[in-house]
């Protein structure tokens, strides 16, 4: 019973430490070192119970309580214990960088930092390991609570509307969740999660419960349509608090997907078409989530909707893994939830270090407007380089840990393509290209908010005199860092414990997915090494610096301004957030317009139709001005699109390449 003692003992020190900090409420800095010391330690206990939950024989323990209805039961399996490990390595990195950072609100409660956020970071671990449906519900309703008091923490206009958008869509969920366990407790007459296991439920019945639960837990896994409080909650917290909930507490919601489909539902028939909802839904999701990234100019909001992007991502796993279920294909099947437990991992902890990387940009400049930003590099040496490896991660750049979960990705929808007939085939190729295309585009946002934020020269004061963030935020940076670097490099060490993890929720065998230094696809014979790749990258990075070194012996000149397309570098050409994506916001303009079209419906329908676009309002274009002379108005609408094509832009001729490369990639999978 090692993992549940350490759990226990994890979620003690969390109270007591919640509790003695608000002893000293009136004395905030007592307070705060009180907190994040105890949560510290908390944390590595919580660590240590995930990763024995994960490699070990999961572990049940039953409590009566004075509810005759509701015992008190915990399940520490290798999916809890997963989730543990990623909530407790992001805690301890939390509450390092909050010795200092959780200064910037002494005069905004801080003496109450160290109180909601250990309940908080409890109340999560309570919810992925509680195994009756009435202390779910409990501490999910206290998980909810807390991190609204953190997220409205500032007390000022926009934290408070966050937070009460996330409250609202958080009791959404809820409700949602709580229905689906009402019917199946009053089915089987226990709030019992086994007795829910030991139950097959009629094929409605299984589906229905499905389907609620995989709204109420996607309204907190963030997934579109069910994401609006993302980007409005994530900035208004504390970028420590950020790091938790967008790392941590959303993949509560993947957690439970998951486990009603394959725990709680496990003596019921997995449907097809459960594994093909949720496969859609991550498509749109990771694609939406990352368009809608491009577009933002706060650096916190860009972060928040590519956790909207990366829940998608996880979600085409997960879809794929249900679906070779429901087919009884074990390797589709495990492989998939392989994939998505990976990338789990992997978000949380690149996720975690880009909002600790957010954070010291705004402990260091006092703002979140990437416009004013730039040399930040110079100044803030590891945070720049933090912020990198963060953002290679999260683009899916080797050898990196985001890299390996996305390639594990590509593989599960490749094998169910090539193992099925042409409806699922179909469904899998819209997942590759929609995976395709996030890829593209991630890579695209993070090159603008490196670039921007850290490159370049200072584009105002603050920039100019910002200096690195002391020592405590640098080692909470560094500590999730080097696990981003480590899940990439050490992919062959990891990959199995996840493949282990996913056998046993699948409960049936899969392949192995590595060997020796290779990650391997036995299926589709596909292999690959983050090693070999990390050698590559140093010998090409090697040679790069000694060609250079020999350039300079020889008296060969070395420009140092950049390049500039020819022209010479001038003080008017900043490469700033707006006209970096101002092309790609142009080609993706019509999914802009259908989200300002529903985020105004709700509140007035006739605002929504006031909105000028391209000059001309909707009212107008439904006039007579667009029927009069219709034929002259398409020739010359066809005339500017021919010239558009070769306007010789090569940003529009990276996007032909783009689009031959998806097609090809849907035709491959396809035949």
């Amino acid at each position: 019973m090692l993992a549940t003692n350490l759990f226990l003992f994890s979620i003690l020190l969390s109270c007591v430490g919640a509790i003695i900090s608000l002893f000293f409420l009136k004395k905030p800095n007592t307070s705060k070192i009180i907190g994040c010391v105890f949560g510290a330690f908390s944390a590595l206990a919580g660590c240590g119970s995930g990763l024995v939950a994960m490699i070990c024989p999961s572990e049940y323990v039953r409590v009566p309580t004075p509810f005759s209805f509701a015992d008190f039961s915990l399940l520490l399996n290798p999916l809890a214990g997963l989730l543990m490990l990623v909530i407790s390595l992001l805690a301890l990195a939390a509450w390092i960088y909050g010795v200092n950072y959780f200064d910037e609100y002494k005069k905004n409660g801080l003496g109450t930092v160290g109180f909601f956020m250990n309940l908080f970071i409890a109340s999560m671990g309570f919810v992925i390991c509680s195994d009756n449906a009435f202390w779910f519900l409990v501490f999910f309703e206290l998980m909810s609570l807390t991190s609204y008091f953190l997220v409205v923490i500032e007390q000022n206009a926009n934290s408070i509307k966050g937070g009460f958008l996330y409250l609202i869509m958080a009791h959404v969920g809820f409700f949602t969740i709580m229905i689906s366990f009402f019917v199946m407790s009053g089915i089987t007459g226990s709030f019992e999660f086994q007795s829910f296991r030991e139950y097959g439920f009629d094929p409605i019945i299984a589906s229905l419960v499905f389907v609620l639960c995989f709204i109420g837990f996607g309204c907190k896994a963030g997934m579109i349509p069910f994401h609006s409080w993302l980007p409005q909650a994530h900035p208004a917290a504390p970028s420590n608090v950020s790091a938790l909930m967008s790392g941590g507490m959303i993949k509560i919601g993947v957690f439970g997907m998951v486990k009603v489909g394959l725990d709680i539902l496990q003596s019921s028939q997995c449907e097809l078409w459960w594994g093909i909802l949720v496969l859609l839904f991550g498509a749109v999701s990771s694609v939406l989530g990352v368009v809608y990234a491009l577009n933002e100019h706060d650096i916190k909001k860009l972060l928040a909707y590519h956790s909207v992007e990366n829940i998608g991502i996880i979600l085409l796993g997960v879809g794929t893994g249900f679906m070779g279920l429901a087919l009884n294909n074990n390797v589709v099947a495990v492989l998939g939830f392989m994939a998505g437990f990976y990338h789990l991992l992997n978000h949380a902890m690149f996720k975690g270090l880009l909002f600790l990387g957010a954070g010291s940009v705004l402990y260091a400049t006092g703002t979140r407007n990437m416009e004013v930003m730039g040399g930040l590099g110079r100044v803030m040496p590891v945070t720049a380089m933090c912020f990198l490896i963060g953002s290679l991660a999260i683009s899916a750049i080797p050898p990196l840990n985001g890299f390996v979960s996305e390639w594990f990705t590509y593989q599960s929808m490749i094998t169910i393509a090539m193992q099925s007939d042409g409806v699922i085939k179909a469904f899998a190729a819209f997942g590759a290209v929609s995976l395709a295309i996030t890829g593209a585009l991630a890579v695209t946002c993070f090159v603008k908010a490196y670039g921007v934020t850290f490159l370049s020269k200072a584009r105002s004061e603050v920039s100019a005199n910002a200096r690195e963030v002391p020592v405590p935020m640098r080692i909470g940076m560094i500590i999730i860092a080097a696990i981003c670097i480590f899940l990439g490099l050490g992919a062959t060490f990891v990959s199995p414990i996840m493949n282990h993890a996913a056998e046993v929720m699948v409960q049936r065998a899969g392949s192995s997915p590595a060997f020796n230094v290779l990650l391997v696809n036995d299926s589709t014979l596909g292999l690959m090494s983050t090693i070999v790749m990390a050698i590559l990258l140093v010998v090409f990075i090697g040679l790069g610096i000694f060609l250079r070194s020999q350039m300079s012996k020889a008296s060969v000149t070395v420009r140092q301004d950049p390049w500039c397309c020819g022209y010479l570098p001038d003080a008017h050409m900043p490469v700033i957030a707006t006209s970096f994506a101002a092309q790609v916001g142009e080609i993706l303009k019509p999914l802009y317009k259908v989200r300002t079209f529903f985020a105004s419906f709700a509140p007035s329908f006739v605002r929504a139709f006031d909105k000028t676009v391209d000059g001309c309002k909707v009212a107008e274009q439904l006039g007579d001005k667009y029927i009069v002379d219709a034929g002259a108005n398409l020739v010359v609408w066809l005339s500017n699109k021919v010239k558009a094509i070769e306007g010789g832009d090569f940003r529009i001729y990276i996007l032909y390449v783009l689009v031959a490369l998806i097609l090809l990639l849907a035709l491959s999978v396809l035949i």
